[in-house]
């Protein structure tokens, strides 16, 4: 095991000198959170495909193939046809918008006054899924050095919160294509044939197995939609994967590097289910989320088995730390700072970044706040034990609650702030109501939830007045990529909403907007 002891300590050196290197580029708010918008097609393309395949990917992917066989794949399909959708329908809008959160975006959209209760639902999610992916380091590290669930937990998590800290999204986009490549090699390459070949071929494979196994829908209809429901809609709307998004250099970038990524994903999850397939031959009975670290244990020679563990490290860490910067970025921009009354900022420079030494303190806010959060994390991954219903709940809110005000938001003209507002309110008490009726893994709440917020949104908005003409113009500019630039000043009489750049509207309209919100939050 030397060799592999090696192997993890280099990788686990390298993502802290990325930390420490990603710090020196880190010089602005735009630099910090969205890496200054300038990522290419390659980077881009790496970067977003290494957040959404995390650890539920990798080791879950491997543990559905194990107990479903081929059709154990879905979950990690849902995800890849989520990241299609989103780059070819909506990635370059986005892109355009130049923010930071999403809910900035529905503040953009709707006048200001969907802020802290869309941020307090998206803080939640991204709080749970940092979380989680934390929880995960258990399973690697156990594996690894033999370590105990909480040393393992403080460990990994430690070095994720401390690049994370110290460079902001350029470090985690620099660690982010390690990872990708590392995962690539680890997964793809090397575990995946290895297994098959383990196994006796996939001709052995099917002499082996059930018939089911080898069935593309075994695992049910009902299950695909409950992930559909869960997982394609959550990749449209999550906070982690727009702030990806926004890192993008151009819309095209967003668009086609998109792309790349869900097709890397369509084929990750298809190896991931052929080699729990593979362990169920070799090992009969397991349990299911033990397959990948048996197999890679037992199977897998010295110095490959390293680097193959140091894949799913990568996997795990990568969405981890996206989580993280995503948790405190909402935390920090769509919470705190409108609590403490901190709507009329500087006038951003160019890049949508504040400018000198307010663009100092921003980003030492945001690496304050990325701290806090990383250590408040640790801490609940440590109390927390049931990974599995932790998860479920949040993304059953950010469906329930957000779905349909900001799909509605992008597509639908006619949509009202007081419709968004009623639909987060109604979809998400409806989802943590049905989850106590029908229990937090049932697949009721989040479609009878979704269908709440839907109804409500739609009746509410047609029984309300329109948008303010003003707001949408606003709002079409800046989605056409016509808005001028960030730091220009506000024209006489206009407001400035919360975001990196300032929506033109009557002044008292938008007073009363952020009273409204204020009201709201208290």
């Amino acid at each position: 095991m030397a060799v592999d002891y090696a192997v993890i300590a280099v990788y686990l050196a390298g993502m802290l000198a990325m930390g420490w290197w990603g710090m020196r580029r880190a010089k602005s708010k735009s630099d910090f959170l969205v890496a200054g918008r300038r990522l290419g097609p390659v980077m881009y393309s790496g970067t977003i495909a290494a957040i959404v395949l995390g650890g539920a990917s990798t080791i879950g992917g491997v543990g559905l193939g194990y107990q479903y066989g081929l059709s154990g794949a879905w979950m990690v399909l849902t995800i890849g046809l989520g990241l299609l959708a989103l780059s070819v329908f909506f990635s370059a809008r986005i892109a355009r918008l130049k923010v930071y959160t999403v809910s900035e975006m529905l503040d953009l959209r709707y006048g200001g006054r969907a802020g802290v209760i869309s941020g307090v639902v998206m803080w939640a999610y991204t709080l749970m899924l940092a979380v989680t992916s934390t929880i995960a380091y258990a399973t690697i590290f156990d594996v690894m050095f033999d370590l105990n669930r909480t040393l393992s937990i403080i460990l990994g998590g430690s070095i994720v919160v401390a690049y994370s800290t110290l460079g902001g999204m350029w470090s985690i986009t620099l660690t982010d294509m390690v990872q990708f490549v590392v995962k690539t090699v680890g997964i793809l390459l090397l575990l995946l044939p290895i297994a098959v070949i383990k196994a006796g071929g996939f001709s052995e494979m099917k002499a082996q197995l059930p018939t089911e196994y080898f069935d593309p829908l075994g695992i049910g209809g009902e299950t695909i939609f409950t992930y559909v429901l869960i997982y394609t809609f959550g990749m449209l709307i999550g906070q982690d994967i727009w702030q990806r998004v926004f890192t993008a250099r151009s819309d095209t970038t967003a668009r086609w590097g998109g792309m790349a990524a869900g097709t890397y994903c369509l084929v990750y999850a298809v190896a991931g289910a052929v080699i729990g397939t593979a362990a169920k031959v070799l090992y009969p009975k397991l349990a299911a989320d033990d397959a990948f670290a048996t197999i890679v244990k037992e199977e897998l020679p010295m110095g490959v088995r390293g680097l193959v563990l140091a894949a799913a490290l990568a996997a795990v860490m990568s969405t981890s730390s996206g989580a993280l910067i995503a948790c405190a970025t909402v935390a920090n921009n769509d919470i705190w700072s409108r609590l403490r009354g901190a709507v009329g900022r500087p006038a951003p420079g160019p890049d949508g970044s504040a400018q000198g030494d307010d663009e100092i303190d921003e980003v030492k806010g945001n690496r304050l706040f990325i701290l806090v959060m990383g250590v408040g994390v640790i801490a609940i991954a440590i109390a927390l034990n049931d990974v599995v219903q932790a998860l479920t709940v949040a993304y059953n809110l950010l469906v329930g609650g957000l779905l349909v005000p900001i799909l509605g938001g992008l597509l639908w003209k006619r949509g009202t702030a007081s419709g968004a507002l009623a639909a987060v309110a109604v979809g998400g008490t409806a989802v943590i109501g049905l989850m106590w009726h029908y229990g937090i893994l049932a697949n009721e709440p989040v479609m009878y939830g979704l269908l709440a917020s839907l109804a409500v949104y739609v009746t509410v908005s047609l029984a309300t007045p329109p948008t303010d003409p003003e707001t949408l113009a606003a709002w079409r500019e800046r989605v056409a990529g016509r808005a001028p630039e960030p730091g220009a000043a506000p024209e006489p009489g206009a407001a400035v909403v919360p975001g990196p750049a300032a929506v033109p509207g009557p002044a008292e309209g938008q007073r009363s907007a952020v009273g409204h919100t204020g009201s709201t939050s208290g």
